[in-house]
């Protein structure tokens, strides 16, 4: 019965961490333009719709690898912030750049950057996924066979 709550538990997890993560994306790539943005609803209504859209992508991107590192968290009964924010980090640095989606631009004109910006909000909705999944269920992972 606890294998059972806790699988709902871990549900719920990713569930709000891939919203978080979305959340992110879309206040990185779209959030220098809210100021731009008029008082306009429909301004406000597209933000938050890209929001949504960008959970979406974000969660059939880390679906599968997500879940091998969720059944290892629990498994070793990894419990540490720094793991579970490493690891989504990784996870959603290597779905971005999978989807060769983190190519950059070339220019005669201009070196590219060091690190894109696009890499960076990557890396900053890792952090997001990693911190809302700990605090809701990496903190107690393993502690459902001890009882």
């Amino acid at each position: 019965m606890a294998l059972l709550g806790r699988i709902f538990v871990i549900l719920f997890a990713l569930w709000l961490a891939v919203m978080a993560a979305g959340i992110v994306w879309s206040i990185g790539l779209l959030g220098p333009q809210w100021s731009a943005m008029s008082g306009d609803p429909a301004d406000r209504v597209v933000f938050w719709g890209a929001a949504f859209i960008a959970s979406g992508y974000t969660a059939s991107l880390l679906f599968l690898p997500m879940l091998i590192a969720v059944v290892l968290a629990e498994a070793f009964s990894v419990r540490s912030l720094l793991a579970n924010v490493g690891g989504a980090v990784l996870i959603v640095l290597l779905a971005y750049q999978g989807t060769g989606l983190g190519r950059g631009e070339e220019s005669i004109d201009h070196a590219p950057p060091l690190i894109p910006h696009d890499l960076e909000v990557a890396a900053a909705a890792g952090i997001a996924f990693g911190l809302v999944y700990w605090l809701i269920a990496g903190r107690k992972a393993g502690r459902w066979r001890g009882r």
